[in-house]
């Protein structure tokens, strides 16, 4: 009985497998070691491969994809539905199985190791920033216990860190000084990470002509730019322009302007 559509439940170490015929019928449903997955994938023949879009789906889908499958990643939220009851890997596959089959379900374009490279410094800078943005709060809390209140916004925490590593101390005890002195120096560390990440983005963007364009549009500079076309990749996937603002999480306001819907970007859009 040949095989047609697999459903892959992705794992660390031991995977999933729920494999059908043509006409449906269940031909294996098993769990497979990490390191014997690609070589049950090879002596299958070219079929439909599914899985969820999540940690390390994207690796998986290029090295199915060398072997000759055609390969479909879903968002998680599309594959719930068809667990037909309580969670376990085996019932996981047999969904992830069922959801690839159906025709209007939609799917996720598995990224380049190019793409994710780039996404790597995104990630590591977007973490700079929230533990930059943690030692602001400390730095803040601490010196409030001590009747020093600093202005709002992060230039000021930055050059309060300055003139506190430089030696203008506050009228407080030595060691609430000194624990002051090891947060800005931190603090500042973290600046200069940030802004390193930031260059390496800049560059990117710069030699990127995707983003270069995306930069001539007002209010998109090279961070934002580098990230749209490093997880976007292959515009073509989305049919319309307002499918791409969907994904992008481009809704309408509920003002109007002129009898005509606007778009808002709801969570974020500019360069941080």
């Amino acid at each position: 009985m040949t095989v047609k559509t697999v459903g892959l439940d992705l794992a660390k170490d031991v995977f999933q497998v729920h494999g059908i015929s043509e006409n449906g019928r269940v031909v294996f449903n098993k769990a497979i070691k990490r390191a014997k997955l690609l070589s049950f994938f090879e002596a299958l023949p070219p079929c439909r491969v599914g899985m969820e879009a999540c940690g390390s789906s994207h690796h998986w889908g290029r090295q199915l994809r060398k072997l000759g499958h055609e390969v479909k990643l879903m968002p998680a939220g599309y594959v719930k539905p068809y667990v037909k009851r309580g969670k376990s890997d085996a019932v996981d596959a047999e969904a992830i199985c069922e959801a690839v089959r159906r025709p209007t379900m939609r799917f996720v374009e598995i990224k380049t190791e190019d793409q994710q490279a780039i996404l790597s410094i995104h990630r590591t800078r977007d973490l700079a920033v929230r533990q930059r943005t943690q030692l602001a709060n400390m730095i803040r809390s601490l010196l409030r216990e001590f009747g020093h209140v600093l202005p709002i916004g992060i230039e000021a925490v930055t050059a309060f860190a300055k003139r506190h590593h430089e030696g203008d101390h506050l009228d407080m005890p030595d060691i609430a000084n000194g624990m002051l002195g090891i947060q800005c120096y931190q603090f500042i560390g973290m600046n200069e990470r940030i802004s390193g990440y930031s260059k390496m983005i800049e560059q990117h963007a710069m030699l990127n002509s995707d983003a270069r364009r995306l930069m001539r549009m007002p209010g998109i500079g090279p961070v934002t730019a580098s990230a749209i076309v490093a997880t976007i990749g292959d515009a073509h996937q989305f049919r319309t322009g307002r499918d791409l603002a969907a994904w992008l999480g481009l809704t309408p306001l509920n003002k109007s302007s002129g009898g005509k819907e606007r778009l808002a970007i709801t969570d974020g859009g500019h360069d941080g």
